[in-house]
């Protein structure tokens, strides 16, 4: 009797002190904790948000944000001992395109896995085997990740993914912030970009990535600090690259800003991304603006590249606008370029037009160049005028 009370005894006293042990270790923990993350966002559970994209191989904390996002991003850099990734998503621009480890593809292909921690390393899936999948969401609006790499107390890079993707964070902590605001999210990724302020340590390849995230955000700030981008006083490659994303992604209101650099940009080299970006919109304006900048640009090279990419879109216009470059444009070195973007038409239109333009033209250069591509063209049409001259 008296040793089983000595025994219970013992029993108490261990489970007392096992629970005292148990609860400073929590303790211990929970100022650890206190300390690695920023006060203003307060840790919460690790559950997918909505429009959150798949997250594997790392170790995932989801946080409200409490405060600014600016903030945020500093201060979690300042304390990370080790690499680490952050991301929150906004809404994107409407449309079929899709985004996967930093690269946007207008075609709607979906993202397969995308490693972060290899450069530019991605799988791409096919919209069939995404669809199955049941990845690519059919209605409302559509997601954006923006994510950011945490690194020696900064920014050192910054990727984009549509939410479809998975992203393989190759171990690394993985910090997911909800409510974060998209004019808040333009404004932090704008302060990345190469302005006319940037200071010398501006990183190129950052502020590349940091432009393509706000040119894909639906927010309409996105078109305000886009417009900054690209007024004159900015660097010529910032008002090059603004250019093609006004067209790709930025609809009506980017062509707009497009129609104002064609006439009024003052570098020709800047005026001839211009051109090739109203190529790639999806505005249908955009083919007239192409063949203004054909006739009337002040610049040989900036008509010159116009009429290359006229000969991309193809079409009745674009080609009646080339043909007319070549007989009526005072600069020889232009209507060698018309002649050249003919050779691009179908065969069905560039073919009878270069044979054409060969047979009759005044210009000899001309129709030397015209001859050239009918060889270059492998078509039977093609021979027979060779077979028809070479018989005279």
């Amino acid at each position: 009797m008296i040793h089983t009370k000595r025994t219970s005894i013992a029993l108490r006293d261990v489970l007392g002190s096992a629970l005292i042990v148990a609860g400073l270790a929590g303790l211990f923990v929970q100022r650890s904790l206190s300390h690695a993350a920023p006060r203003a966002l307060p840790s919460q559970s690790a559950a997918a948000s909505p429009g959150q994209p798949r997250i594997e191989n790392a170790q995932l904390e989801t946080r409200a944000l409490s405060g600014s996002l600016e903030a945020a991003i500093r201060e979690f850099a300042a304390q990370a001992d080790s690499p680490l990734w952050l991301g929150y998503t906004v809404d994107q621009i409407p449309g079929d395109g899709s985004s996967c480890c930093g690269n946007y593809s207008g075609d709607g292909q979906a993202c397969g896995t995308c490693r972060l921690e290899k450069e530019n390393d991605a799988s791409i899936n096919s919209r069939s085997d995404a669809s199955r999948s049941g990845t690519i969401s059919l209605e409302g609006a559509r997601r954006l990740a923006i994510l950011y790499r945490l690194a020696e107390k900064r920014v050192s890079r910054i990727r984009i993914a549509s939410p479809e993707c998975t992203l393989d964070a190759g171990g690394l902590r993985f910090i997911w912030l909800t409510g974060v605001k998209p004019a808040e999210s333009i404004a932090v990724l704008s302060g990345y970009v190469e302005t006319r302020g940037a200071s010398e340590r501006s990183d190129h390849h950052l502020g590349n990535e940091a432009l393509t995230a706000i040119a894909l955000h639906a927010d309409p700030s996105s078109d305000r600090v886009l417009e900054d981008f690209v007024s004159p006083q900015q660097p010529e490659h910032l008002r090059r690259q603004t250019a093609f994303w006004l067209g790709a992604a930025r609809g009506k209101a980017g062509l707009s800003l497009l129609e104002r650099m064609a006439k009024d940009d003052p570098s020709p080299e800047v005026r001839s991304q211009v051109a090739f970006a109203f190529s790639v919109s999806k505005e249908p304006a955009a083919l007239e603006d192409m063949i203004r900048m054909a006739h009337g640009d002040a610049s040989a090279h900036v008509r010159g590249q116009a009429l290359f990419w006229l000969a991309q879109k193809a079409g009745e216009k674009a080609a009646g606008t080339i043909t007319g470059a070549i007989e009526n444009d005072p600069d020889t070195q232009v209507k060698r370029q018309a002649v050249f973007a003919l050779s691009q038409l179908p065969k069905d239109e560039g073919v009878p037009r270069l044979i054409a333009v060969a047979e009759n033209n005044r210009n000899p250069e001309v129709r030397k160049q015209a001859m050239f591509w009918l060889g270059q063209s492998n078509d039977p049409r093609a021979l027979d005028f060779f077979a028809k001259i070479l018989g005279r």
